[in-house]
């Protein structure tokens, strides 16, 4: 008589993983897509303990780990519903065939009046600006994103470490990308309240990054790495004079 072949029973399923990380990168209105597809993810249980992204990404990114579990959704929502208010046309489905010459109407006014919340024209233009000022550097203005910021992000969550935040931006001086965590020790991220300066020492446009201070403790001059790059860069200014 034949034995019936043992079959072996599959171990239980184990997440070996050690993270659940969630990259959100840039691209203005996809970050209203990235809002979308994180509420369906949540439906799903997921929540992730890292958070990382660019530009808009790093909006909702700091949106998302900026806040307790049950608020994220609210203020992503409350988010895009404030920045996306001003939209001044939508075209109805009768009038598709007009649909781009809507969609360029729209574009103009958003260039000329801004976004509510999130940027509006600087008055007087830059080339009016004295040189050397804040209003000399962009045409926009970001300080509404940073009071939507201050208003929809919990920056003592961030301070907490639940979650793991980390957002790149651009060293507007040197054209390199330049990273900030909440888990780098001695970094702190939080409001900028000198409306004149960000991190590095000037505004960078639409990135969450420069609308944070992040504070180090400062290098001994001239020793290691950051010593000689600080060196570079004073050379490098100087020969630009």
């Amino acid at each position: 008589m034949v034995k019936p072949r043992a079959t072996a029973t599959a171990p239980p399923y184990e997440d070996r993983r050690e993270h659940t990380i969630l990259v959100l990168q840039g691209g203005g209105a996809l970050g209203a897509y990235q809002a979308g597809v994180y509420e369906a993810l949540s439906e799903t249980g997921f929540a992730p303990d890292w958070v990382t992204g660019v530009s808009i990404g790093a909006i909702n990114a700091a949106i998302i780990a900026g806040n307790r579990p049950e608020l994220r959704l609210p203020r992503l929502r409350e988010f895009w519903e404030r920045v996306s208010s001003g939209i001044p046309l939508l075209a109805p489905a009768a009038l598709d065939p007009l649909r781009r010459a809507f969609n360029s109407f729209s574009a103009s006014a958003t260039a000329t009046f801004g976004i509510p919340g999130f940027f509006r024209p600087r008055m007087p233009p830059p080339y009016f600006a004295p040189e050397g000022t804040p209003g000399a550097l962009s045409f926009y203005d970001t300080s509404p994103l940073r009071e939507t910021l201050i208003d929809l992000v919990e920056f003592d969550v961030i301070k907490s470490k639940r979650v793991r935040l980390s957002v790149g931006s651009v060293n507007v001086r040197s054209g390199n990308s330049i990273y900030f965590d909440n888990f780098t020790p001695d970094m702190e991220i939080a409001p900028d309240h000198d409306q004149g300066r960000g991190v590095l020492g000037r505004r960078t446009g639409f990135e969450f990054a420069a609308l944070v201070r992040a504070r180090r403790r400062p290098a001994p001059r001239g020793t290691g790495h950051a010593g000689r790059s600080v060196q570079r860069a004073r050379r490098v200014a100087h020969d630009a004079r």
